[in-house]
């Protein structure tokens, strides 16, 4: 066999040493492609904001609003969650940032109505409170554009 045939007969990545895209490399989906990526921006700055936000409030002012400030921490373990999985990539993380997703669009939702219906409920407001309008509504628009783009990832990839 020639050096000629050898080379044809393996694969051009391995021929010229270059760098594999991670999704021939691994089968995995990437996720951070595109929109992904400021998917995982805007869900990286609502960990700090919420994460951050509810630690301080549950070390200084627990006894005040227990559920409100419990409610932010779940929101931001829900966050953290959410931008790993889009960060790992690959089907079963696609469908793991989905179900997060509705589900944090369904916690906004209850809150958010919770908070309106009775708001002696929460003497102070959660990251969800109000549908969001502390933090500009991110909290109801980021879910919807994720799952769509979650989705969009899917079919694309087939």
């Amino acid at each position: 066999m020639t050096a000629t045939e050898e080379n044809a007969s393996v694969p051009r990545d391995e021929r010229d040493d270059t760098v594999r895209e991670e999704p021939a490399a691994t089968g995995r989906i990437r996720l951070v492609s595109g929109p992904g990526m400021l998917l995982v921006w805007l869900y990286g700055v609502m960990v700090v904001g919420a994460v951050s936000r509810s630690a301080v409030q549950i070390s200084t002012e627990f006894d005040k609003a227990p559920l409100a400030y419990s409610l932010s921490a779940v929101a931001g373990l829900v966050y953290g969650f959410i931008t790993y999985s889009l960060v790992r990539g690959g089907e079963k993380a696609r469908r793991a940032a989905l179900v997060c997703c509705a589900t944090e669009l369904a916690g906004v939702l209850i809150v958010g109505t919770w908070t309106l219906v009775e708001p002696s409920a929460f003497p102070d407001a959660t990251v969800w409170s109000d549908y969001g309008m502390g933090y500009l509504f991110i909290p109801v628009l980021l879910p919807l554009s994720a799952m769509y783009w979650l989705r969009t990832a899917r079919t694309t990839a087939r």
